[in-house]
């Protein structure tokens, strides 16, 4: 499924994604830089009753959140570098897993895998953000 989404629709696409992954599952991120990936995870924290500071865990890997929200960015190491620290691994723990800069090499391996999963494209225009948004089936 694939839709688009503007800024004032927001909370609707926290929503879906609560209601796409009631259980947990992963989230994959793609966008340009400043596209608002990190606040997208930061206001899904949110809107789950967290009350964390969300920051981009582009140097640590991954940022751990309250109510098992998990945050991974992989622009600096590339995805072999993630799975070479078992970071795989971590997707399995139970909760959301939120990943910037998700390539499709992950993307199969979660097909693959059997995860529970879906991408998210965001495309900024001005003062406006569009989300296009893909569910992963598994193969």
């Amino acid at each position: 499924m694939i839709f688009t989404l503007g800024q004032t629709e927001l909370d609707e696409l926290l929503i879906m994604i609560k209601t796409k992954l009631p259980d947990g599952g992963v989230v994959i991120l793609r966008g340009d830089l400043a596209a608002g990936k990190t606040t997208l995870v930061s206001k899904f924290v949110k809107f789950m009753g967290g009350g964390d500071s969300v920051t981009s865990p582009t140097f640590s890997i991954q940022n751990c959140y309250e109510n098992n929200i998990f945050h991974y960015d992989i622009y600096n190491h590339g995805f072999e570098h993630f799975l070479s620290l078992g970071m795989f691994e971590e997707l399995e723990k139970e909760g959301f897993h939120f990943v910037e800069w998700g390539e499709e090499n992950l993307i199969s391996l979660l097909k693959r895998a059997g995860f529970e999963a879906i991408v998210i494209d965001i495309e900024k225009f001005e003062a406006i953000r569009k989300y296009r948004v893909e569910e992963v089936s598994s193969a």
